[in-house]
């Protein structure tokens, strides 16, 4: 898929991923993903959300309610303080009034790749944004002027704040890994990816990883759920923690197939990550704390797999689906397939689902602007804050090297219906 500013797969092209790869984690989006549980991909394989822990520079604070008198009265920009999506966990946020002209970078980018992702979107729209929608699905624009047009002429900027005033914030990436498979075990295609047991809904919590691995009666439960193996443990744990991925299986027949393993139900048991264990237990230093750097500890010491895995205790189930579309990623919180370099995952109790962003940060680590237009159609348990996305980079070992990387300062404006009389999500 083409994408603007630089695409995943070009960026990423030019950089040695199994090198440089620092994945922290994320308990985060994916709608066919438990809400509580899909991990964002920069916060947990070390199992800290060292995202939360940065401090994004200071913003000037805008002007305040009463200013001082001038030679001419100084009007502040109109506030909405918008009520939160989810009420039982507000998130405080300032919604401020701006001009098109604010909007770093507007002119360069391509309107024309954003769209097909916000008519995702309008497919399935938040109440705000059923007139709006309406409209652009009766007469879509075609061309990209057209389309800037239509945009402006029927959306409003607003600056997302925190409550404190600062309108910087942090966005990391997450992304669909690609695995090879096999639909039966054979050479080293002997590690199982498993369809819920039919009794998991009767035991809480489920038997644990080791259990499900050591005890007959729990290897029992799995017996006949195996969906396909992979050759790699560490190629199943990363599709668990990712929550979906995509399989390139080979069938009894021999025919490749291209598959999506989506969220399917988890065994109860508590998330414990197994790159933090590795740190604690000094068997790896911070700087070598990557996804290359566990899957180099596992191939020095592969009598110890087990031992490093069943330190998780939570296992995750899959259900097939089909790719009828290989330029379609999963399907978010939203319920509409993912847009690689176009779909970020947000706080839902700061804007609703299917709301255009205006992005301006960098690319990983690189001074690059990432400027462009996505669609908040994810969320996940580690994107809290009012200035807070994850990126979604796409599929594939590429997406995954971004993805790694991406933990850079953030700011963005929601683009607001004029349908709607004020702000409210």
């Amino acid at each position: 898929m083409k994408m603007s500013t630089s695409s995943a797969a070009k960026a990423s092209s030019k950089i040695n991923h199994m090198t440089i790869l620092p994945l922290l984690g994320r308990q985060a989006p994916i709608a066919h993903l438990h809400r509580s549980f899909r991990p964002a991909l920069l916060a947990l394989i070390l199992g800290t959300l060292a995202a939360c822990a940065s401090s994004p520079v200071q913003s000037p604070a805008p002007a305040q309610d009463n200013p001082p008198p001038t030679t001419a009265p100084v009007s502040p920009p109109p506030v909405v303080a918008p009520p939160p999506v989810n009420t039982t966990s507000p998130t405080p946020a300032r919604w401020v009034a701006a001009d098109w002209a604010e909007l770093p970078g507007w002119s360069k980018d391509r309107a024309a790749e954003f769209w097909p992702a916000f008519m995702r979107s309008c497919n399935r729209p938040a109440a705000a944004w059923r007139s709006t929608c309406e409209l652009a699905l009766a007469s879509p624009p075609k061309e990209e002027a057209a389309i800037r047009q239509w945009l402006q002429q029927h959306l409003r900027p607003y600056r997302i704040e925190a409550a404190n005033n600062n309108h910087s914030g942090l966005i990391t990436g997450y992304f669909e890994p690609l695995i090879e498979a096999s639909r039966q075990p054979q050479g080293a295609m002997r590690t199982p990816l498993h369809a819920p047991p039919a009794d998991l809904a009767t035991r809480r919590p489920y038997w644990t990883r080791k259990q499900l691995e050591t005890v007959p009666a729990a290897q029992a439960s799995l017996r006949g759920k195996e969906i396909a193996y992979v050759a790699d443990p560490l190629d199943m744990l990363l599709l668990q923690i990712q929550g979906s991925g995509r399989l390139r299986v080979t069938e009894r027949s021999g025919q490749v197939k291209l598959v999506r393993l989506a969220f399917a139900g988890h065994n109860n048991q508590p998330y414990q990550s197994v790159g933090r264990w590795l740190l604690d237990q000094g068997e790896l230093q911070p700087n070598q704390a990557s996804w290359p750097g566990i899957k180099a500890w596992a191939q020095r010491n592969p009598k110890r797999i087990n031992e490093m895995l069943w330190v998780n205790p939570r296992v995750v189930f899959f259900k097939e689906e089909a790719i009828t579309d290989p330029q379609q990623g999963p399907r978010g919180a939203q319920g509409v397939a993912l847009t690689a370099g176009r779909s970020i995952a947000i706080d839902p109790s700061v804007m609703p689902y299917g709301t255009p962003v205006w992005l301006d940060t960098t690319e990983p680590l690189s001074s690059t602007p990432l400027q462009r237009l996505v669609v908040a159609q994810d969320t996940g348990s580690a994107i809290v804050g009012a200035v807070r996305a994850d990126y979604f980079w796409g599929w594939g070992d590429d997406a995954l090297a971004q993805a790694g990387r991406m933990k850079q300062e953030l700011r963005y404006w929601v683009l607001w219906p004029k349908l709607s009389a004020t702000p409210r999500p």
